[in-house]
């Protein structure tokens, strides 16, 4: 089958309270990319969006318009990240728009993206902004409640008639195969034939925990950095890493042609249905300024190479979805809105592509 083409999104995009206190007053994510500045020569910061949409996600209109623009060049949907923790919300509002504007057909799902918030926008337990805590049936209740009318909604993505619903890092959820299990119980009771539960590969994780889960996505750049690039790269990241700790000013590069190589050719023998992924390109400075992690080398041709191939790939072993990263992750360089320096010429990679 041809695979239909997801692509992650990012709702921080509007203010509330919460980040007004953390970061400042009217802080969203333009707040990191309009600070950005070149690092070294030739460094592409900071990143603009074309003609200056630096839109507000409580704007209606601007969320038709991501859609229709996503659909005109041939993405099948969005994933929205999902923030809840123990039944405290943050950054719902556009996916809770969404749903509620019926001018908008695109079809969505939801990754809950069930990390910590931290001071360092890395989900490693330091300096932690918002806790992450799971409880147990009365929690998993409430949480499912709160998702049924997105699961109900004709838009949402199933498989099977199960919604699918993916969990950015499961290894972290105390008791998530009961979770999983409980959910799965619930909503055969609402008329769906389960829950599709699609565990994120990161860098966090290198394959999946969980016995019940459905499927498994490689979420890229991070999982090949981490887990797949030559020993000697991991060792030199290594290094650039101490002597920042040390107050040297050493930037951590590397090869957007070396991670999609690597991508592509990993081996896979999973025993379980695995997702593939792509990216844009990464460039993260505008949340880590000098402790940065930069990807070099990115443009819309070999993007439109190394993508074409990851979806000849995803046809050959019967992939219903391709998952990238990411349609709005402009804090750290992966999107596919146009900008200033390319327009839109990575939407009609994929446009190309796909035919």
């Amino acid at each position: 089958m041809n695979p239909k083409i997801i692509a992650f999104y990012l709702p921080q995009f509007h203010c509330i309270e919460e980040n007004n206190k953390w970061w400042g007053n009217g802080f969203t994510e333009w707040t990191n990319t309009k600070k950005a500045k070149p690092l070294y020569k030739g460094h592409n910061q900071p990143k603009e969006p074309l003609n200056n949409r630096y839109y507000c996600l409580l704007d209606k209109k601007m969320q038709e318009w991501q859609c229709n623009l996503a659909e005109k060049y041939g993405i099948y949907g969005f994933c929205y990240y999902h923030y809840w923790f123990s039944g405290k919300k943050l950054l719902q509002k556009p996916m809770e728009n969404m749903l509620n504007n019926k001018n908008i057909e695109f079809p969505f799902c939801i990754s809950w993206a069930n990390e910590p918030w931290t001071r360092n926008w890395d989900g490693r337990d330091k300096e932690i902004l918002m806790s992450q805590e799971y409880g147990e049936e009365e929690e998993w209740e409430k949480h499912l409640q709160y998702l049924l009318p997105f699961f109900k909604d004709v838009r949402y993505i199933k498989k099977d008639n199960k919604p699918i619903f993916i969990l950015y890092r499961a290894c972290h959820i105390k008791k998530c195969y009961e979770m999983v299990e409980y959910w799965e119980k619930r909503l055969t009771q609402y008329g769906f034939n389960g829950i599709y539960i699609i565990e994120t590969l990161t860098g966090h994780q290198k394959a999946f925990c969980l016995n019940n889960s459905s499927a498994q996505l490689e979420m890229e750049p991070m999982h090949t950095i981490r887990y797949h690039l030559p020993l000697w790269k991991q060792g030199i990241r290594f290094i650039i890493k101490k002597l920042n700790k040390n107050g040297i000013s050493v930037y951590d590069k590397i090869s957007y042609s070396l991670i999609w190589n690597r991508i592509i050719n990993k081996n896979r023998s999973y025993k379980k249905t695995t997702y593939l992924g792509g990216f844009v390109d990464w460039d993260n400075s505008p949340r880590w300024g000098r402790r940065a992690m930069i990807v070099t080398g990115a443009n819309p041709a070999k993007f439109r190479k190394y993508f074409s191939i990851q979806y000849n790939l995803s046809k050959q072993v019967n992939n219903e979805y391709l998952f990238i990263n990411a349609w709005n992750e402009w804090g750290e360089g992966t999107f596919l809105e146009p900008d200033k320096k390319y327009k839109y010429k990575y939407l009609e990679a994929i446009r190309k592509v796909i035919g």
